[in-house]
């Protein structure tokens, strides 16, 4: 499929994914023969995993460093899922935190629930 259609499928614009690709975050993706971009499943299923650790707070030099251990190959993998433990920890650790910003709030609410009712 074409950038347009890719860019549409994934969520991103065509300069993030040129980004991406320019930072190698994204390699070896075809070319028809007047040059434009070609992708397909594979560079769908890897756009998605990108997404989800952008979204799950991991930084772009972590997600760059996991690309290009993921592009070494089966040697890395190792590597590769102490990277994923270590994001692992600060996710948790973040998750923590918002369920007690979620106690609070609730906590707030149920106060002004109470005075209201009063």
């Amino acid at each position: 499929m074409d950038i347009k259609r890719f860019s549409e499928l994934v969520g991103l614009s065509p300069y993030t994914l040129r980004y991406y690709e320019k930072i190698g975050l994204i390699r070896n993706v075809n070319r028809d023969p007047s040059g434009r971009r070609l992708y397909l499943d594979k560079d769908t299923d890897w756009m998605q995993f990108i997404i989800r650790l952008k979204e799950t707070g991991m930084p772009l030099n972590a997600i760059k460093e996991y690309s290009k251990l993921r592009y070494q190959g089966e040697s890395t993998l190792e590597a590769r899922k102490e990277l994923l433990e270590e994001h692992r920890i600060y996710l948790k650790a973040e998750l923590e935190k918002q369920e007690r910003h979620l106690s609070a709030l609730d906590a707030k609410i149920d106060f002004y629930e109470r005075e209201l009712k009063a």
